[in-house]
Parts: structure tokens; sequence; C-alpha cells
């Protein structure tokens, strides 16, 4: 007898599979467990999925012109001039043209990825994505990372994979009330597609803290709060156990995670790097002008790397080449943003700010440094802090807010686990410690999860609904 949890994540997802006695987790990647969740398709719908399919995707766009081709969506034709009446063979001269659409048609693209699919799932009106003219539901984009899990956990076991706990989020992203239930519905269906026919959804705080209950040197009985806090959201439970019995007393959570603070610390430290600010001088129409640079035009795009890409095309490039013309101050900035743009080295960029938001969970101070844009940035903690001070505000009211529905007080509160990557950050430490001293204990931060859920299988063990706020 076995139990089998799978926690498919906004960024990255793990499986493990537990005996009864250890919790073992199933290798995912060639370099441990941990596979991030993506999935690439080239023109011919060939897939790639985890780490093979970023790397293709940063093999494919690096040092790639993009020329967006407009799409013709109608023809008009306009009577240029009219027939003679008095001339039988005379005719009307018209003049057709297109009507192109939005320049949104990359012919050349090699492939799309796509990642963060999870964000869209609880979205009824997100029904597809296109991909080369072919009409992709979600469901079908998150089926083959499904399918790859499943025979890695197959590999691991001696007998077929029959039930599974699947992780949630306590809340799918979305404004509708019923965001969750048509979660659920997508990723069952995935699921039967990727040969996984028995699953039960558990949360995931709540299987982080049955993978705390199962070490040996947890208390015995107490109040818990678990704060899961990783790449795309923050998700709090609180239970109370007393030796194998349990009660989850509360549940809630924010879409707040690891890659939004990332991409504060791109906008807030690095766009000035890359000519935010500066200004550019241009002679139209035979006056002056000079105005602040357009960064405005690049930033969504240089936020979201996936698509970074999409300004390595003229429209963009011809704006920062004549600013580079210009030379004088910031002149180097916009070639360090050209240099990003033509390389596509917009994910190396979020990796360094990744590893140096990482190296200040035990250091005062670092450096985002990125050789390839002949950048190295001085980055401390005290500035990551003032960048996530609204974020901090929101998680101690959501740490309030479960405590309420709870119906406890700080005191009653005996152990506070933090877990997921983003809660090893030191503003984050220092905000629970503050609340509750000498109460916090950090927990398996990337595989609590998939080991709570493996947990939670092997016993049989289901969150009923009324408990889920």
């Amino acid at each position: 007898m076995i139990g089998v949890g799978l926690d498919f994540g906004t960024s990255n997802s793990a499986a493990a599979w537990y005996d009864g006695d250890r919790v073992h987790m199933v290798p995912l990647e060639e370099d441990g467990p941990i596979m991030p969740t993506a999935t690439h398709l080239d023109r011919e719908l060939v897939t790639l999925t985890g780490e093979a399919a970023v790397r293709q995707y940063i093999d494919d766009n690096r040092d790639r012109i993009v020329e967006l081709t407009p799409e013709v969506i109608a023809k008009t034709s306009m009577v240029t001039s009219e027939a003679n009446p008095d001339d039988p063979h005379s005719q009307a001269e018209t003049a057709t043209q297109n009507v192109y659409g939005q320049p949104l048609v990359d012919r050349g693209m090699p492939g799309r990825l796509f990642r963060g699919v999870k964000r869209l799932l609880g979205n009824s009106s997100v029904k597809r994505l296109m991909v080369f003219d072919h009409p992709f539901r979600l469901v079908a984009l998150i089926t083959p990372v499904l399918l790859r899990i499943r025979r890695a956990i197959e590999k691991c076991l001696s007998e077929p994979l029959s039930d599974i706990h699947f992780g949630h989020p306590v809340l799918f992203e979305g404004k509708e009330a019923q965001r969750n239930s048509l979660a659920f519905e997508r990723l069952s269906e995935a699921c039967s597609y990727a040969g996984i026919n028995q699953l039960s959804f558990y949360p995931e705080p709540v299987a982080a803290t049955l993978s705390y209950r199962h070490d040996e040197q947890s208390p015995a009985s107490g109040c818990v709060l678990t704060v899961d806090f990783g790449g795309g959201t923050l998700d709090l439970s609180v239970v109370e156990y007393e030796g194998a019995t349990f009660d989850v007393l509360a549940t809630t959570g924010l879409p707040l995670g690891g890659d939004h603070i990332d991409q504060l610390i791109f906008k807030d430290l690095l766009f000035p790097e890359f000519g935010k600010g500066e200004m550019w001088s241009r002679v139209k129409d035979g006056y002056l002008i000079e105005n602040e640079f357009p960064f405005e035009e690049y930033e969504d795009k240089l936020l979201n790397w996936a698509v970074t890409y999409i300004l390595n095309q003229n429209e963009y490039r011809s704006m920062i080449v004549d600013r580079i013309r210009q030379g004088g101050e910031g002149k180097e900035k916009f070639e360090r943003l050209l240099d990003l743009i033509t390389h596509n080295y917009s994910y190396l960029v979020f990796q360094a700010i990744k590893e140096a938001k990482a190296a200040l969970s035990s250091v005062e101070e670092t450096i985002i440094d990125i050789p390839e844009l002949d950048l190295a940035l001085p980055f401390s903690r005290d500035q990551l802090e003032s960048i996530m001070s609204g974020m901090l505000s929101e998680m101690q009211d959501v740490v309030a807010r479960v405590l309420d529905l709870a119906n406890r007080t700080t005191d009653d509160v005996d152990i506070v686990i933090r877990t997921g990557g983003s809660s090893q950050i030191a503003a984050v430490k220092r905000m629970l410690e503050a609340q509750f001293p000498e109460k916090v204990v950090e927990h398996d931060p990337f595989a609590s999860v998939a080991a709570g859920l493996a947990i939670a299988s092997y016993h049989g063990y289901q969150v009923e609904e009324q408990h889920v706020s």
C-alpha cells in the first residue's frame, strides 16, 4: 500500500510517494525532483515539457529578428472614376485595397511556450489559446506536463498508479464564485487524458501541515498556522491536531507569489538601468522635440519574459537605435536594452533576480549579476523589503483573516510553519516572527506540499468543502 501526491504548481511541479514509513520524492528532471511547469509546441505541434521546453524557447528566440505581419481581415473597393454614360464601352474604374487587422501575427515564430497556465484554470472566459492557427483548450496545454509526471511516478512504483492526491491552492485566480469548481473540472479532464483516472483534490497548505506532522521532531499536538508562499500563490491554513487526529479549522489564500516579487524588482531596480526616465531628442516636421523616452511601451513585454521576443522588431528597435545614435548620457543604458532584446536575455535577467533574491535570505547585501549585459547591481535586504512593502501588508491582513475564520487568536497558535520558496525571504520571516515570537519554523520549502499530499493519499484523508473559505 502506497500513497501518491502531485503538487502541480504555477511555476514548478513536484511529486512524491509514501510507503507508510518514508516519503520518496519522484525525480522529474535529471538534476532533481522539481520540474518547471512549462509546455512548448513547435510549428509541427511537437511538444516539450519542463526544463527542455524552457531551453527550446530560449534557443529559438536568441538573436531572432521579429516581424509581426499585418493580417488581412477584409477587402474594400472604391470607385476612382465613373463610367461615361455616353460611351457604351466605358467602364467605371475601381481600386481594391486590403483591410488589415492589428499587426500581431509573428510568421517566423518557431514555437510557443506556455507557463503559468494554472492561473487561467478558474477563468471561464478563457477557453482556448491559439497555437499557430490551432485553437488549443487549456486542458490540452497542461496534459503533456501531467502525462510526463504520471510516467515518472510509475517508474518509481512496483504497481500501476491508482489513486492520487492532487494539490490545489485554496482559491484559484479569478473573480467568479465557481472558479474552484471550474479549475477542478479542467484539471480532472487533463488528468484523465494523462492516464490519471482516480484523484482527490487536497488544499496545498493542509498538505504542508501533514508533511510537518510526519517529522519525528514535531510536537504531539497543537494548533498550527501554515503559511505556504510559493511562486504563484500565498495559501494559509489553521489546523488543530492531537496525535493522528486533526481538524482543519480554516483555509484562505491570495494570488500573490514569488513571480510577482521578481517583476517588482525588475521594474523598480533594473528598468532605470535599461533607459527608463532618460530623455530623447529628435527632429519632426522641422521642429526639435525633446521628451522622456517612451519606456512604457516596452514595460509589459519586458516583465513577461515569455513574450519579450516581440520587442525584437523594427517598431521598437528603431527608437532605441535612434536614442543610441544621439549618444550622451544614457547611451550605455539603451545599448544594454538593445542587447537584451536582440539576444533575448530576459529569461537570464529573471534568473539573476531570483538568485539574488534567494541570496538575501542568508546575507544582508548581494549583487544582481548579469554578465551578458555587463550589469552588476548592488541589492540589499532593505531594498527588497521596501519593494515588497505593499505585499507584506497584504500578508498581514490575510493572516488575521484566516485566524478570524478559524475563530482563533495569535495566542492560540502553537506553531507557525513557513514553507514555499518565497517564505524564505527575510522580510517574510521577520513579519511572522514579530506576530508569533518563538513559534515560527521553516519546513521543506520546495517539497513539503508533494510530501504531504502523498501522506494524505496513503491515509485517504479528505478536506470537507465547508472548511474552505
